[in-house]
């Protein structure tokens, strides 16, 4: 499969999941508001190089062409010709993120009532980015979720990053749990694809990209935060199932 090829995906809700095993989570824009970080960054040392003629990138520039992709591919959209350029340009700016958020990172509007759900019920628990290993594990410290997932898959050391499903799939074996009772956390249309391709149902949350970009990305639900009643019906829903099912045992 190709990583523009579009998968067909389940056709499962959410309560369709009972009885659900575990939840994967992406991290930038998914556990945190990360993004405006990151366009800071980007915006900044962009500038410092004269980057487009030194017009400093826009949010709409950002979300087409850097957010939710993997470094190398950004690389080779900002420095086409220069790509070993590229990579330390991304390597120094990462750098700058990791400062930058150290001083302040945001969770996601109502993450932690989410994270209490999941720790209720005992279920398994990934953190799986495309981000740098040391940027998701700052962050997710920062978070306060260090001892709350179970692994964290990197994409850079898959054979194939996101939005190939490789990390999802890399995630379910690992856990040791089945796509049919899993679903995924994704803020960015290359995140939802991933998870789509691997076959297991995604939540969409519209942090900071367009919902119309993210609906064509197939995702089973698309929500604004954590603290969505679409979500807590969802969840609701699967609860009672997961219950009905226990009964009928």
């Amino acid at each position: 499969m190709t990583a523009g090829q579009k998968s067909v995906q389940s056709n499962e809700s959410i309560p369709d999941l009972a009885p659900l095993e575990a939840v994967l989570f992406d991290v930038d824009g998914t556990l945190c508001d990360s993004d405006p970080i990151h366009h800071h960054a980007f915006r900044d040392m962009l500038l410092e190089i004269g980057f487009n003629n030194g017009v400093p990138i826009d949010e709409e520039f950002f979300i087409k062409n850097i957010a939710g992709r993997h470094n190398t591919d950004i690389a080779a959209t900002l420095f086409p010709d220069d790509l070993p350029r590229g990579e330390k340009f991304l390597d120094d700016k990462e750098a700058m993120f990791r400062r930058l958020a150290s001083e302040n990172l945001p969770p996601l509007k109502g993450l932690y009532k989410l994270t209490k759900w999941i720790e209720d019920r005992g279920l398994k628990r990934a953190a799986v980015t495309n981000a740098p290993r040391l940027n998701a594990e700052l962050m997710i410290s920062k978070l306060g979720l260090k001892d709350f997932f179970n692994v964290v898959i990197v994409g850079s050391e898959c054979e194939h990053a996101k939005p190939y499903p490789d990390p999802y799939l890399k995630a379910l074996e690992l856990l040791k749990v089945s796509k049919d009772h899993t679903f995924i956390c994704e803020d960015s249309a290359s995140g939802i694809r991933a998870g789509v391709a691997a076959g297991v149902p995604v939540v969409g949350l519209t942090t900071r990209n367009p919902e119309n970009v993210l609906t064509e990305a197939n995702p089973t639900l698309l929500i604004k935060d954590y603290e969505d009643p679409k979500l807590w019906a969802a969840l609701e829903e699967l609860d009672k199932k997961a219950d009905s099912l226990k009964s009928a045992v």
